[in-house]
């Protein structure tokens, strides 16, 4: 079994029905919930050198992905964190995680910015796990985060510190 990680651009045709699932996953969670204010998002914004779309490959099948861009000038925004169906709850999203954080560390970012939705639990968990520091209330029911003033948005932030990439590239 030979596991590797690829850069893709998010236009690549082997991509469209892994978008599409992970949208239609979205869509069965949250109805039209998050459509109202759809997010514009540029192929650009996901490119070498300020950002980055990976594949994680097993024997030539594509099992999970991940991308970030640019948050800002120190931060990058991890995006499009997906794990096929059969093969959830193995640790392959922790491993995409820790590579986009690897590889940002080397494009230069500092700090990782990241949101979830109201009903991702396990990413929740996800993303605790990995270091993120959550920058809502924990305690309180994560359906309150739907309601105004908020917008369904969980959001998470974590420093990199290039130290901790050095020892395992």
């Amino acid at each position: 079994m030979s596991e590797q990680f690829r850069d893709v651009s998010p236009e690549d045709a082997e991509l469209q029905p892994i978008i599409e699932g992970l949208f239609g996953e979205y869509a069965a969670r949250y109805g039209d919930y998050f459509s109202k204010d759809a997010e514009v998002e540029l192929t650009e914004w996901y490119l070498a050198p300020q950002g980055l779309f990976i594949v994680l490959e097993r024997d030539g099948e594509i099992i999970a992905t991940g991308a970030y861009k640019p948050f800002d000038e120190r931060t990058a925004e991890i995006k499009r964190i997906w794990t096929n169906k059969s093969l959830r709850q193995q640790g392959l999203a922790g491993r995409v995680v820790q590579e986009l954080e690897r590889r940002a560390v080397l494009a230069g970012y500092s700090q990782i910015y990241l949101t979830t939705g109201f009903r991702q639990p396990e990413a929740v968990r996800l993303y605790l796990s990995q270091g993120y520091q959550p920058q809502f209330d924990l305690n309180r029911d994560p359906e309150e985060y739907s309601q105004p003033p908020f917008d369904g948005r969980l959001r998470f932030t974590k420093t990199l510190v290039r130290e901790a990439f050095s020892q395992t590239a």
